[in-house]
This record gives C-alpha cells, structure tokens and sequence, in this order.
C-alpha cells in the first residue's frame, strides 16, 4: 500500500502553478515604510512528482511586493534549475553543481536576488522572480554554498561556507558589500558531519558539527544519518586573513542544529551561541516525516528546543543548556543586531512529536526570561517570521513581523504583519491562493535592488 509523504500534504501540499495576481486585498493599515518585496523559499515538486526526500523537492519562490501601504502583487515562480526538468546530480564527471532544488532559502546581495541550496550553487533570479540561471561569483566560487549566509551588518560583507562530505570537508568564503568573493580558506579539523548553518560575531566565525554525518548507504538521496561515533563540536575561528589555521573545536553534548539564532562576545569575552537543537530521538522522528517513513513525528522537527553554549575561549571550557522546553524552530533576529548581543529572539512554535500544542509566532526576552506567544489559530501554520526594523528607531524589537500563513480550513493563505514589540496584528494581506508551508526568506526593501519599480 503506497501512501502519500507528509511533506506533500496538508500544509506542504505543493502548489501546482505559477500565478501573478495584482491588487491584493488588505485588512487594517499597512505602514507605508514597507516598501519592498517578501520573498519566501520552500520545496514544491511538479506536479505528478514524488521526491524521495522532502529536501529533494524542487523550489518555489513566492514573492509579495509592498509599497506605500498597498500591497501591489503576489506572484510564485519556480527556480528553473535542471533539476526541475529531471537531469541528475551526479554525472560521469563528478557532482554537477547546477542541479539544485534550489529550495531552501532566497536572499541578496551586491543587488542580485540568490536561491539557495547547500549543496549547489546559487540560482539568481530577476527582481520578478524569473530565473536568470546558475550564479558563481564571477568564476570563484567553485564548490558549493550554504543555504544560510551571514551578512555583517557592520561591513556589508557576505560571510559563508561549502560543507562537503568529501575533503575539504569545509571551506568559509567572504564577499565584499558588492558582491565580489575577496577571501576563501580551508577549515582544518572540520569533518563530514552535517553543517547547515553557522554563525558570525564582530571576532569570529562559529561551525557547528552535529552527530549527522555523511552516510553513503542512506537511500533517500541525502546521504546522511545520525552517528553516535561522529563527535559533536563547535568550531572557533578568528575572522581575517589568517584566521582558518587559528580555528580550535570545543565538545559539546550529542545533538544536532539545523539553524542559529544568534552568536556574539559577551561582556567576559566569552562567545555565547543558541539556536533549537534536537536529541538522537527528535532526530530519528525528524528525518523519518522528512522521508515519509513510519514512527515519524507529528511534524517535520521533533523535540527541537532553544539551547545556549557560552564558550570560554580562555578556559578551554563550554557551558550548555537548554533554555525552553516549547518546540520550535526557523529563529529570526533583527539583524542589524546579527553577530552582536541582543535582547529579543523569534521563533514559530510547533505541536510536540505526539501532535499536542498549536503553531504560534514566538518572542524571547533573553533579559527577562520572559517568552510571549502570538496564537496563529487552528489550522493556521505560520511560516519563518522575518523581522523587519522600523525607520528611524533605536530600540532593538521596534519593527515589523512578516509571516506567510497556511490556512486549511480557508485553503487560503494570507501573509500577517505583527508588531514585533507586541506581537498584535497591524495587518493581513490576503493572497490568490494557498502557499504550501516552505522554509526560509527575506524582506528586500526597494533600496537595495535596483529598477525595482515593477
């Protein structure tokens, strides 16, 4: 008996076509400061395609263009890689790079709009969302990128990596403010432990290694599993030329992260890292609903909790907990406060493994302690919030929540505006039709793309 994967069902399933609808309908009062474009990434196969794995799903790129309290347009595309047209990963002569889902995330930079997928190369699109075609920074960039680059937000500079399961395993590459890759190095000690995402402060570069590792027996096309042999680690290393042979590894409990909150220095020197994690088990049920296999958890991640190291450089030591016992996961800042202390972190909140709890938009106080938790609503899934500051504010949590809402009841989605201080609805955006749940985004604000006018 063949039954369906839950990654292309209820909320994930997939939308069928690419629409453009003008003149969206909007309830309460968007600020006229929101002038750009919500872009939202996610795995959305074909139509009569069934990925053997959820992460193997061919992206789709859904756009929301703002502008002086209007809402003009929605339209998705998908990311026209090969891949979406079937041609495969492997060749005769290794790996080719451009067969990507290019699902994962979509960001700018240097004034190109990038999808990405870590184990490709970036896909760049048009500021309508049309696929201009594989983009390798001028011929630099030879290897793959991560999906989650860091952007200082003090130097303009691209900070990101190429995880490999082969040597080198890791390989960190820096790209100036207009997009030009000016430093590249290989990271010695890394190994072929799962690397999704890492972590900039104003002095280093934070690595993870997780108990996943590269597996070339698993057959769901993403050849990696959990290891109880494979150590589990952070990796330090000094940002600068010279910075890759300084890079030391710190032991840490068994686990594994797929995104970071935040890192920076505290006042002590001492670097302190959070992000949701899983344990061996959250894991199993994690990876089984990404392969659609039984004994899955309720949802795509299970028993993913907030946990901080604080990393004693001087001592050698690492101090590690987890700070909340509610599951979420996809945690957002306000980036002007990337790589430095900050006082609020967001997350989405998820059911537990067993499918008990709602979904929710959630808010850290990391001075107080206190955790704030804006209700989505049965059967209403929201997306990754992606903050976006207010103009001309001094306070870190003054700004906006942008979050795109699957609605079952409805088959509708709507895209909310939360006041980041509060969590209360300032607005909702109705759109065409339902947008399948889908992973990572950004807020493009109309100064940094040029003929935006569309």
């Amino acid at each position: 008996m063949t039954t369906t994967p839950p990654y292309l069902t209820g909320h994930y399933t997939p939308v069928a076509e690419e629409v453009s609808v003008s003149g969206l309908t909007v309830e309460g009062t968007l600020p006229p400061e929101l002038t750009g474009r919500l872009l939202r990434n996610g795995h959305n196969p074909k139509p009569g395609v069934t990925p053997t794995h959820w992460f193997k799903g061919s992206g789709m790129v859904h756009g929301i263009r703002l502008r002086d309290g209007r809402a003009e347009w929605y339209r998705n595309r998908w990311v026209h890689t090969p891949a979406l047209d079937g041609a495969p990963y492997m060749t005769d002569n290794g790996p080719d790079l451009t067969v990507s889902a290019a699902g994962t995330h979509v960001i700018e930079h240097g004034g190109r709009l990038l999808a990405l997928c870590e184990a490709n190369l970036p896909f760049e699109l048009t500021a309508d969302l049309d696929t201009v075609g594989a983009y390798d920074f001028d011929g630099k960039l030879r290897t793959a990128m991560t999906a989650h680059p860091k952007e200082d937000p003090v130097t303009g500079e691209l900070h990101f990596f190429a995880s490999s399961p082969f040597p080198p395993f890791l390989t960190y590459y820096v790209v100036d403010a207009k997009g030009a890759i000016t430093h590249s190095a290989e990271v010695p000690g890394a190994t072929a432990s799962l690397k999704h995402d890492f972590a900039i402060t104003r002095r280093h570069v934070v690595f993870v290694e997780g108990n996943v590792t590269f597996d070339h027996s698993e057959s769901s096309g993403i050849p990696y599993s959990w290891s109880d042999e494979q150590p589990s680690r952070i990796g330090i290393m000094p940002r600068g030329e010279d910075g890759a042979r300084h890079t030391r590894w710190f032991s840490i409990e068994p686990g594994n992260m797929l995104h970071v909150s935040n890192a920076y220095e505290d006042d002590q020197g001492r670097i302190v890292l959070e992000g949701p994690t899983v344990d061996r088990e959250g894991f199993r049920l994690s990876w089984n609903w990404w392969v659609g296999a039984p004994e899955r958890g309720s949802e795509p991640v299970s028993r993913s909790y907030t946990r901080r190291w604080i990393l004693d450089l001087t001592a050698g030591t690492v101090d590690e907990q987890i700070i909340d016992d509610l599951p979420v996961e996809f945690p957002t800042v306000n980036e002007d406060y990337l790589g430095s202390e900050h006082r609020y972190q967001y997350a989405i909140s998820f059911p537990d493994e067993k499918g008990f709890g709602g979904y929710g938009v959630v808010k850290y106080d990391r001075t107080t302690g206190a955790r704030r938790i804006h209700q989505i609503g049965d059967a209403r899934m929201p997306g990754e919030a992606v903050f976006v500051p207010a103009a001309g504010t001094a306070r870190e949590d003054d700004g906006y929540l942008l979050t795109v809402v699957s609605d079952l009841k409805q088959n509708a989605s709507q895209l909310l505006v939360l006041d980041a201080a509060g969590l209360d609805r300032i607005a909702t955006v109705h759109l065409p039709h339902r947008v399948s749940a889908g992973l990572h985004g950004s807020w493009i604000p109309d100064s940094t793309l040029e003929g935006s006018a569309g």
